[in-house]
């Protein structure tokens, strides 16, 4: 088993007092913090399974960032489980890269919407309102962020938010 390497941990964020302010900031919150547990693991590591299911860091912050651009930008994914599986050539940096850009752009997409009870500008027109998909990429990014947790820990050690 590794030794145990402990990171700072980080209290959730202080937000501002509006719903949308709060969803934002704990969004943007686990956002970070999922990337920053695969952004420094060590290949091969990051890409290989370490439980039965096949789940491995590196495919669960790519499937993440296929969840960012369904909710937010409007792209169809026909195969979810298809999404956790990094190609041979993708580098920790080009995956946690794509993780950004896409969080960026659906990040630029939220700051022009003020009613949370409104559908997500995106394309098609069964979009679920602002206020459940920020709640479900809540939910999303912050289950698999406690996935990340103890993938990275069997890796390394390393534990901490």
């Amino acid at each position: 088993m590794p030794t145990i390497k402990r990171r700072n941990d980080t209290a959730p964020p202080r937000t501002g007092s509006s719903e949308a302010e709060v969803l934002r900031g704990f969004l943007d919150y686990l956002r970070a913090k999922i990337a920053a547990k695969v952004e420094d693991a060590a290949e091969p590591q990051v890409r290989t399974a370490a439980v039965p299911s096949g789940t491995n860091l590196l495919g669960l912050i790519r499937h993440l960032t296929f969840v960012e651009r369904s909710m937010f930008l409007g792209d169809r994914v026909t195969n979810w489980q298809a999404t956790f599986q990094a190609a041979p050539t993708d580098t920790v940096a080009d995956i946690v890269a794509s993780y950004r850009e896409a969080v960026e752009r659906a990040n630029e997409i939220l700051d022009g919407c003020t009613d949370l009870g409104a559908p997500v500008p995106r394309a098609g027109s069964s979009a679920p309102s602002l206020r459940w998909a920020l709640t479900h990429m809540i939910e999303e990014t912050g289950r698999h962020a406690g996935h990340a947790d103890i993938l990275r820990e069997l890796i390394d050690g390393t534990t901490g938010r």
